[in-house]
C-alpha cells in the first residue's frame, strides 16, 4: 500500500469514528475534526463556547496537531485552562489543497499517538 493509499484509508476511518461518535453518523469535515481535537486538548468536556472561543479552540488544536512537526511548541497553560503554544517556524506557503493534505496528515498522527487507530 502507498503512503497516499495509507493516510487516506487511516483519515476516513477517523471520520467514520467520529461522525459515528459525534455527528449521529452525518460525515464531519476537517473543520469539525479539528474543532473536536481542540476540544478534547482543552479538557473541559461540558462547558458551551461562544464563537470566540470556537476559534480559540481550532488554533489550540492545529498548534497541538502541528507540534510534532516543529512547527509550535506548548508554552503553558493559562488561569482559566487555556494551553498557549509559541511558534518556532512559520508554515511554509501551502496551497489550499497541500494545507489540507498536511492537516489531515497531523490528525492521523494525532490518533495514531493516541492509539485510537491502529
Amino acid at each position: 500500500m502507498t503512503r497516499d493509499e495509507d493516510l487516506k484509508n487511516k483519515w476516513e476511518e477517523i471520520v467514520t469514528l467520529l461522525s459515528n461518535r459525534f455527528a449521529d453518523g452525518e460525515r464531519l469535515d476537517l473543520d469539525a475534526i479539528i474543532y473536536l481535537i481542540g476540544v478534547q486538548e482543552f479538557g473541559k468536556f461540558d462547558k458551551r463556547f461562544k464563537k470566540d472561543d470556537k476559534i480559540n479552540l481550532m488554533h489550540i488544536a492545529i498548534c497541538r496537531l502541528l507540534e510534532p512537526f516543529g512547527y509550535y511548541q506548548f508554552d503553558f497553560q493559562d488561569e482559566d485552562g487555556w494551553p498557549h503554544y509559541r511558534m518556532l517556524e512559520p508554515l511554509p506557503p501551502l496551497k489550499a489543497g497541500e494545507q489540507s493534505i498536511l492537516m489531515k496528515q497531523a490528525i492521523v498522527q494525532y490518533f495514531l499517538d493516541k492509539e485510537v487507530i491502529k
